[in-house]
């Protein structure tokens, strides 16, 4: 079988920033021409689970892992970059540029059975072909670090009530029992999960790894910290993790004023449109 990703360790010593090209200080030579894994440390994990949470509908999955990332104080420890994801650079206030990536970050948990790996980045693949091979190159990593479960986060678009549901698809009925005890909801029968998220889940079972989709409930064209607080509340009680939530509220309250700030430039235009309207239906024409 052809090799679908190709892995760069580091040296120790000399750690990498975001501006630096490898091939520059190390004199590696890199063509993009397939997913690469740049692995930037070595490490030895207790039975990790991988949470992955990819840009999507309603940025639910990204805001949920980043979440995890910042208050876990989780370390990164590779870099994922594929010829797949969308073809511009990063700019940063400096002026430094970076190709678009997804980061694997690691948590040590002193206290449960499970160390944590997350995975969050710019950009999901943009084509079919590069769908699949970013996927199976995230599960020959996670295979790679001795992950047999795999948590993915994503959106699940409809209209939510007050406080948005969480629905749950997993590979294994232990998995899924678990989310549906900690108040996550079935899955309707026929509804695809599209992207990484999806395809994690489906193609996890080749390897004999347990896999578990949550979906927060989401309108899924803004970004949705509240839909992101649903699905962190159900992830808490299945890794039996407590994770503090009081900042993703201020997040939640900063989303609240931006929708409302929409929906009055939006109700203005539309008052607007309509006095234009009548104005012009008003105005006497005369034909000579």
């Amino acid at each position: 079988m052809e090799e679908r990703c190709t892995y760069l360790t580091q040296p120790s010593s000399h750690p990498m920033t975001n501006t630096q090209s490898t091939d520059r200080q190390y004199g590696v030579q890199i063509e993009m021409k397939k997913t690469v894994i740049e692995e930037i440390a070595k490490v030895k994990l207790k039975d990790p689970v991988l949470i992955e949470g990819l840009p999507g509908l309603g940025m639910v999955g990204r805001i949920a892992t980043r979440y995890l990332v910042k208050h876990l104080n989780a370390k990164p420890f590779a870099t994922l970059y594929s010829p797949h994801f969308p073809y511009y650079v990063l700019v940063n206030e400096k002026g430094s540029v970076r190709l678009l990536h997804c980061i694997f970050s690691f948590w040590e948990n002193r206290t449960g059975k499970h160390d944590l790996i997350f995975l969050t980045g710019d950009s999901q693949a943009q084509t079919i072909e590069g769908q699949y091979e970013v996927a199976d190159s995230i599960l020959d990593f996670a295979e790679k670090n001795g992950v047999k479960t795999i948590i993915t986060i994503g959106g699940y678009r409809k209209e939510a009530e007050e406080k948005p549901k969480v629905v749950a698809v997993s590979n294994d009925s232990a998995l899924l029992s678990k989310a549906l005890k900690a108040k996550a909801i079935p899955s309707p029968s026929g509804n695809p999960i599209v992207g990484t998220a999806g395809l994690l889940l489906g193609l996890a079972k080749f390897r004999k790894m347990g896999a578990l989709c949550l979906l927060g409930e989401t309108r899924g064209y803004l970004p949705d910290p509240k839909a992101a607080k649903s699905v962190l509340t159900i992830l808490q009680g299945i890794l039996e993790t407590k994770i503090d939530l009081r900042d993703i509220d201020k997040e939640i309250e900063k989303a609240k004023k931006v929708l409302e700030r929409m929906k009055r430039i939006a109700k203005e235009r539309e008052s607007y449109a309509l006095k234009t309207r009548k104005s012009e239906e008003e105005k006497v024409t005369y034909i000579s």
